[in-house]
């Protein structure tokens, strides 16, 4: 995941905002750091990921059964979420329905800066087997409509693992800690922001799923380091205080929100 192609796509998504979806306030955004934790610690994803599919596998052929008949979900409710979650500079807003607050940087500035640092890592984990593998996006095997412009830069990165997917992952296993009882409605929004990726079009099935696990493997070494412990914890107690201040996101929309996520795309 490469932090250029995500400013890209947001501009992209700006421009293609699908009549149905819900307008949200403006927040401000997660911008990732140079820095992250895991430095040399980081583990080799490439080394831990399955493969990604090849040509004449069956995974390779799913991928491509999943991509064309999730096309039809064009222009529905989904596809709205699928466009709006495109910025992944904003996910806390995304999540804020989950968490029950919107964690902003005016009222969490410790846990913004926090997710911030964690991009770095999430690149790094995903750069390589991306980069080794080199797989193709699905609308470039098959013809079909997808929720953000078809761009040479797009086409340009790599599908697997998702990037998109591993970040979103990663970030809701984190918040999903620090707010337990919402774990169940932060992962499952979680899973949602990455499968918007296989409902846009962008990400085959398989590359989805190994955002997961990739994410996964990105927090499990995230707390092997002592640094992460320490400003996890001051975070904790930063999102319960935002979570007792308030106010809570509308309800209504709340509401909307798990609706479609309840549903599986595929």
């Amino acid at each position: 995941m490469r932090w250029t192609f995500v400013l890209a796509a947001s501009v992209a998504a700006v421009a293609m905002m699908g009549a149905t979806e819900a307008p949200k306030p403006a927040a401000p955004m997660v911008t990732p750091t140079a820095q992250g934790y895991l430095g040399a610690a980081a583990p080799d994803t490439y080394k831990i990921l399955p493969p990604a599919p090849v040509a004449g596998t069956t995974r390779y052929e799913a991928d491509r059964s999943v991509f064309l008949a999730t096309r039809s979900l064009k222009d529905t409710p989904r596809w709205a979420l699928a466009q709006n979650d495109v910025n992944q500079l904003v996910i806390l807003k995304d999540l804020s329905c989950a968490i029950g607050v919107d964690l902003t940087m005016t009222n969490a500035p410790k846990t913004n800066a926090l997710i911030a640092r964690i991009g770095r890592d999430v690149s790094v984990a995903t750069d390589r087997p991306k980069n080794i593998y080199k797989r193709q996006r699905p609308y470039l095997i098959d013809e079909g409509p997808t929720c953000i412009e078809k761009s040479p830069l797009l086409s340009a990165s790599p599908d697997y693992p998702s990037g998109h997917n591993t970040w979103g992952w990663t970030v809701g296993l984190i918040m999903a800690e620090l707010a337990p009882d919402r774990a169940n409605e932060i992962l499952s929004r979680a899973r949602a922001f990455g499968e918007g990726r296989l409902v846009c079009g962008v990400h085959n099935l398989s590359a989805v799923e190994a955002g997961r696990m990739n994410g996964s493997i990105v927090v499990a070494a995230l707390h092997g380091q002592e640094a992460f412990r320490k400003d996890l914890e001051n975070v904790r107690r930063e999102v319960e205080a935002a979570r007792k201040a308030g106010p809570a996101p509308d309800l209504a929309a709340c509401a909307k929100e798990a609706e479609i996520v309840a549903k599986s795309p595929y």
